[in-house]
């Protein structure tokens, strides 16, 4: 499972409180204290979940809340601010944003907050079946037709890669930081690309105009949902 997440505020001294809690309560806490730091951290990475602060020194909340939900739907936003009005919660919430909690908050409030967003996004499903292609992620399992396909297990990492992110355009840079992680795969290589091909050939009727894991130009891969 997925415990990174990602908190924008451009206060340092609330961005140090959250780190130190969410890493108590066992998540992998990213901090940004700007919109362009954020960006950063979103090429490198996707999070779990999104805090973000309203008011910041380089773009407004609500529209950078409204930007991420664009690019990023399936990923939670949990807008942070110190504006108690009930107009104010009312355009969070408009922007996309999941949840809203206003500064001065309660930690024990923000995690638990934190919890209910993540059960209602996070995947709990223990297989998938999308078009001819079955999957038992528990057992490993990965049928095309009924017949069972042999995944290498970087292949397999892919695929639960791509699946998990269903609908959403990954960047090879994420891929390669997510799969090969601290491995010497450089920008260049061509290791994701081959991969992928080897993975059509596997679980696409035809590898040439595969109808699972489609090529975005200039950004990467993604899975049609």
């Amino acid at each position: 499972m997925n415990k990174r997440l990602l908190a924008i505020d451009d206060d340092p001294d609330i961005l140090r409180v959250l780190k130190a809690n969410l890493e108590l309560y066992g998540y992998e806490p990213v901090l940004a204290e700007s919109w362009a730091g954020a960006q950063d951290a979103l090429d490198k990475q996707l999070p779990a979940l999104i805090i973000l602060d309203v008011m910041l020194p380089d773009g407004n909340g609500v529209e950078l809340c409204k930007d991420l939900k664009r690019r990023y739907p399936k990923i939670p936003v949990i807008m942070l601010t110190a504006k108690d009005r009930v107009s104010d919660k009312v355009t969070g919430l408009e922007s996309g944003a999941d949840d809203y909690i206003v500064k001065p908050f309660e930690t024990l409030e923000l995690l638990a907050r934190i919890k209910a967003c993540l059960r209602r996004t996070m995947p709990s499903e223990e297989k998938a079946e999308i078009g001819d292609l079955a999957i038992d992620f528990k057992a490993r399992e990965v049928r095309v037709k009924g017949k069972t396909v042999e995944l290498t297990p970087k292949e397999y990492e892919l695929l639960r890669l791509f699946v998990a992110n269903r609908g959403e355009p990954l960047r090879r840079e994420f891929i390669r930081k997510t799969i090969w992680k601290d491995s010497q795969i450089y920008s260049w290589s061509r290791v994701i690309d081959v991969h992928i091909l080897h993975l059509r050939q596997k679980i696409e009727r035809n590898p040439l105009e595969p109808e699972y894991l489609i090529t975005v130009p200039g950004v990467g891969y993604k899975f049609r949902p």
